[in-house]
């Protein structure tokens, strides 16, 4: 995360300094429409458009995080629908599934998503910013990630696996499209054992004697 500018008042971590470009985003949205400019957020921000360009590389990208975070309330929906849910793979397939079936309904959301910006443009949702966004979602979770096998690493991994497979469900639901039970136990049979892996993992070396046990680094969600 770069210190420079923000007004003398640098934010601590990237997830903060996206919270920090999106609160002032939204505040432009609500006061002029969709028309929103990078120079104007960096100038509230006391920032060049470069350190805007690092967590958000278009206007559209912008658009796109400022939508997931508005959109009746969906971050704070996703929260209460996820609370008191401990299971990794429980969590995180709760999380996609009301994710598809909530963004799917916003229009605006989806086409952005589909077709990409008036310019062209793709949206991609596994961009660094997109990754933050994600593990910021993860840590809100009830969830011990560290005690289930999940380091920073791992957990970054887990963020763009869940962020693939939300992309993906979305852009081609599929004939006929899955919701409810249906689209949880697809979503569950596919992601589950990769998610379930790093505490499998754990849990197998410690029933080798220490003298066998390989000198490794600690799985991740992709090894």
């Amino acid at each position: 995360m770069r210190s420079r500018g923000w007004s003398g008042n640098a934010p601590a971590s990237d997830e903060e300094a996206i919270d920090r470009i999106l609160d002032v985003a939204d505040a432009i949205i609500a006061e002029r429409g969709p028309a929103v400019r990078i120079a104007d957020v960096a100038r509230s921000l006391g920032v060049t458009r470069q350190t805007v360009y690092r967590y958000f590389p278009s206007a559209e990208e912008l658009l796109l995080a400022s939508g997931m975070r508005t959109a009746d309330g969906f971050l704070d929906q996703l929260a209460e629908r996820t609370s008191g849910l401990t299971e990794p793979a429980e969590a995180l397939v709760e999380g996609i599934a009301f994710a598809v079936e909530t963004l799917a309904e916003d229009a605006q959301f989806a086409n952005l998503l589909r077709n990409g910006s008036k310019s062209g443009d793709k949206v991609s949702l596994t961009s660094d910013t997109s990754k933050a966004f994600s593990r910021s979602m993860l840590h809100r979770c009830d969830v011990d990630w560290e005690r289930h096998g999940y380091d920073d690493a791992a957990l970054g991994e887990l963020a763009e696996l869940g962020l693939r497979t939300f992309h993906s469900i979305l852009v081609d639901p599929g004939e006929p499209a899955r919701d409810g039970i249906a689209l949880r136990r697809f979503i569950s049979r596919w992601l589950g054992p990769a998610i379930v892996y790093p505490r499998l993992a754990q849990v197998m070396e410690a029933l080798q004697p220490v003298s066998v046990r390989p000198k490794r680094s600690r799985p991740t969600a992709a090894s």
